[in-house]
């Protein structure tokens, strides 16, 4: 059932008598960070290498949770188990809760305490992956920023909390992965199998990042990912191309062809049916005046690309892009003077809400056939679901009410990420409004070397959360709950 679309104007969490009592809790968040209680936690938690990429490290996926996750809730009144993953050899999951009144509101929360692969021969910066090290203002790491950083600012903010006010005033549910990294298998399974253990009236988690490092953000869900390969095998072998050029089709011309009937020379999407629905007006008006690629470091943006008509942050946030990922003919490494026998292209499709994507298969085969390249084969495609909550939905307003209160300025809203999250799991399966508060930025080098979280945005971080847990307390009897 939908939560109901009901008014909730700012004022609803504007400075009351209890505001002093505010102001003490986000001056503690600060002296939380700078104090080192919140840095010498994420070193303890960094040294721990779970990388559910490295089959050898799967006892580290384990102990995450039992020597860490789960003391850290049982110290804020939460019960805790670990489950075994649904699907064979993924990673093992946490479920806690901590109810205080039923008739009270339930937030379900979510991290991941999986990471990608060390790479430790690759950092240039800190103290290898597994050492976290501050060089000015920011805290190298592996999982600094993704997603350890991001969901132990959330686990302090709630001690902070409790710590205050003593009971929390709303009932709280946490779910921990540690296989988010590898696609999260298992996840989907899992959630359905416990959708009454994990019912809940709102999720906010943490994950992903900021719009940019100044700007406190919000979203609302993901794009969703459609992978597919075109290929096309035309002889057994290659063919002199003095002997034969002219003669004999290359596959590699014929494939560029082809991908140039579903993708133009500008980025612009030709096949119809994988052409997403107009951008919602709410949605645009979210998105208007929002800039990309505005911290150093970033590229610079191309503005004659992509979809003609939208701006660049309608064509990241509320449109469809068709990538060419990667391309394959001949031996690139060392090319020789022959026609290659075979070509082929892996495809890479980013959607949102309203593209009708289970019929991507048959829109790329008519639009090849209907262009002179039925030959062309199309792989079937895995895909990941895009999720979008309504930008207007009264949980959306009040969290933007929240942070703005505590930091002083209105934060960014976008209607979903523009990258991917599991977050299908919680709107489509468990049903439920989605509320993402990211603590990191798009220059923080994750799933790269030199991976690191700034200091001054998770300083902010762990004041903004507690505010906004604060206020749900305070609001708790005036939020929409779930039927």
């Amino acid at each position: 059932m939908q939560a109901p679309q009901v008014t909730f104007p700012a004022s609803a969490v504007s400075p009351s008598a209890n505001a002093p009592a505010r102001a003490a809790l986000l001056a503690a968040a600060a002296a939380h960070f700078d104090d080192g209680d919140f840095v010498r936690t994420l070193a303890r938690r960094v040294a721990i290498r779970s990388s559910s990429q490295d089959a050898a490290l799967a006892p580290e996926l384990h102990r995450y949770l039992v020597d860490e996750i789960g003391p850290t809730l049982a110290a804020l009144g939460f019960a805790w188990r670990v489950h075994d993953n649904p699907v064979p050899g993924g990673g093992p999951l946490l479920s806690a809760e901590r109810i205080e009144d039923a008739a009270l509101p339930t937030v379900l929360m979510y991290g991941h305490g999986d990471v990608v692969r060390g790479q430790d021969e690759a950092w240039t910066r800190g103290q290898g992956p597994w050492t976290l090290a501050r060089e000015g203002e920011r805290l190298y790491g592996r999982g600094s920023a993704d997603n350890k950083g991001q969901h132990s600012i959330n686990l302090a903010a709630l001690a902070l909390l409790r710590q205050q006010r003593e009971r929390l005033g709303f009932n709280v549910k946490w779910l921990f992965e540690t296989g988010e990294e590898t696609g999260s298998p298992g996840l989907s399974a899992f959630c359905a199998a416990q959708r009454q253990a994990l019912a809940a009236d709102v999720l906010i988690a943490s994950d992903g990042p900021r719009l940019s490092r100044e700007r406190p953000t919000v979203f609302l869900g993901s794009r969703g990912v459609a992978n597919f390969a075109l290929e096309l095998k035309l002889r057994a072998g290659g063919h002199h191309s003095g002997n034969w050029g002219g003669l004999l089709r290359n596959p590699a011309t014929v494939l560029a062809n082809a991908i140039a009937c579903l993708v133009d020379g500008r980025g612009v999407i030709r096949v119809p049916a994988l052409r997403p629905p107009p951008v919602p007006t709410n949605v645009r008006r979210a998105l208007q005046g929002l800039v990309f690629g505005s911290d150093p470091g970033d590229p610079a943006v191309d503005p004659e690309w992509g979809e003609p008509g939208l701006t660049p942050a309608e064509r990241v946030i509320g449109w469809n892009t068709l990538e060419v990922l990667a391309m394959s003919a001949g031996n690139p490494a060392a090319p020789v003077n022959a026609i290659p026998p075979a070509a082929k292209a892996w495809m890479h499709m980013r959607w949102v809400v309203g593209t009708r994507i289970d019929g991507l298969r048959d829109a790329v085969r008519a639009q090849l056939a209907a262009h002179g390249f039925a030959d062309v084969q199309v792989s079937e495609p895995e895909i990941t679901q895009a999720t979008r909550l309504d930008p207007d939905d009264p949980w959306v307003r009040f969290t933007l009410a929240s942070i703005e209160r505590s930091t002083g300025r209105a934060p960014v809203l976008l209607p979903n990420l523009g990258g991917s999250l599991p977050n299908d799991v919680f709107a489509d399966i468990l049903d439920l409004p989605t509320v993402w508060i990211p603590h990191s930025y798009a220059g923080c080098q994750q799933h790269a070397p030199d991976e690191h979280l700034l200091a001054p945005v998770a300083r902010e971080a762990l004041q903004l959360m507690t505010g906004l847990f604060w206020d749900l307390a305070e609001q708790a009897g005036t939020l929409p709950r779930r039927g």
